[in-house]
């Protein structure tokens, strides 16, 4: 079995180096802020082949079908982890470390049995299940700071079209006893203002957090190395 390897010209990557999007900061914000808010929908169907495939593929293995079921839910982790690797670079800017796979081990029972020993496909399965809370996190934090953010500085504008009770200013009043229309309308200013002064390094930490998890689980560059050195010395 021959490994296969990424191409000398791109010593980071087993596949096509990179190249970083460039642009203004705005953009590259841009680009955090869909990366978090896509991941929950790609998070939820992650986690869904994930868990499922795997049950169902292990509480089926006695009567063979599992087989099958196994090997097609790792082949769907490696189309999602090649995917979240693209994401990932696109959002950061920066290349990730090499992966590597054996080369397939062909059709049948020996065949899929063989691609169960497969440890990166096992990684990318297992980033779908521990990526999920983090997706959801990050994407109930990134619209927090962002869409939130937008409506607390806007408050202004549209809080009298609120129900309140008579008598019933807003929060400051519920919370503090402040019977101050134009407090709560500042207080509420403020609290945006702070939100999106603060959204970018937020936002970019969100996404830090995210690309170590693909990181840790999505390469593998001391195998994708080793296997380059065996490609060489062959």
């Amino acid at each position: 079995m021959t490994p296969t390897t990424a191409p000398p010209a791109a010593p980071y990557s087993s596949r096509a180096p990179y190249v970083p999007e460039t642009g203004p900061e705005g953009s590259r914000f841009g680009r955090q802020l869909s990366y978090l808010i896509t991941g929950l929908p790609l998070g939820i169907a992650g986690f869904v082949i994930a868990v499922t495939g795997f049950t169902t593929g292990v509480g089926s293995l006695v009567a063979w079908l599992g087989l099958p079921i196994l090997v097609g839910t790792l082949l769907a982790a490696r189309g999602l982890a090649r995917v979240e690797r693209r994401r990932v670079e696109s959002a950061t800017d920066r290349r990730l470390p090499p992966h590597y796979y054996r080369d397939r081990a062909g059709s049948g029972p020996g065949g899929w049995l063989r691609s169960l020993g497969e440890p990166q496909a096992w990684r990318d399965l297992a980033h779908l299940v521990v990526a999920f809370p983090v997706r959801t996190v990050g994407f109930c934090l990134a619209m927090v700071w962002t869409v939130g953010g937008v409506g607390e500085l806007t408050y202004g504008l549209w809080s009298w079209f609120l129900p309140r009770d008579e008598g019933e200013t807003g929060l400051l009043d519920l919370a503090f006893d402040i019977d101050s229309r134009l407090a709560d309308i500042g207080f509420h200013t403020a609290v945006g203002v702070l939100l999106l002064a603060t959204a970018v390094p937020v936002v970019r930490g969100l996404v830090a957090v995210q690309a170590g998890l693909a990181r840790g689980l999505l390469t593998n560059q001391y195998a994708a190395e080793r296997a380059d050195r065996h490609s060489t010395l062959a």
